[in-house]
């Protein structure tokens, strides 16, 4: 169970965990850098791959449409440039108090709405 290293220390399975342990940590470690060096987001996203979001006309609501169709009735898609990617990012936020009237316009959501 023990032996003697060349150093004249006694060696023990300690050793061996405390190694163990050190390797998971640095494989995490990696991970996470790779991840985020990869443009990986750790926020969740707004619609899984392959959908866009859209957003109720005159209210906050949205939902997410699969790519190559049109919004259906009652939705529009986000104006160019001002789409939420991220659940509580900016354009998110944003959307929360603000819609698209029946005409496109972007206006304030009135209150108690």
């Amino acid at each position: 169970m023990y032996g003697t290293s060349r150093n004249g220390r006694t060696n023990s399975t300690r050793n061996g965990r405390g190694r163990n342990r050190a390797a998971v940590a640095l494989a995490l470690a990696a991970t996470a850098v790779a991840a985020l060096a990869t443009g990986c987001s750790m926020q969740d996203a707004t619609c899984g791959g392959g959908e866009y979001p859209v957003m109720t006309v005159g209210g906050t609501g949205s939902a997410c449409q699969p790519n190559g169709e049109d919004p259906p009735k009652g939705y529009v898609r986000y104006p160019e440039g001002k789409v939420p990617k991220h659940v509580d990012d900016k354009w998110d936020i944003y959307w929360r108090t603000h819609t698209v009237d029946k005409k496109g316009d972007i206006i304030e959501v009135p209150a108690g709405s």
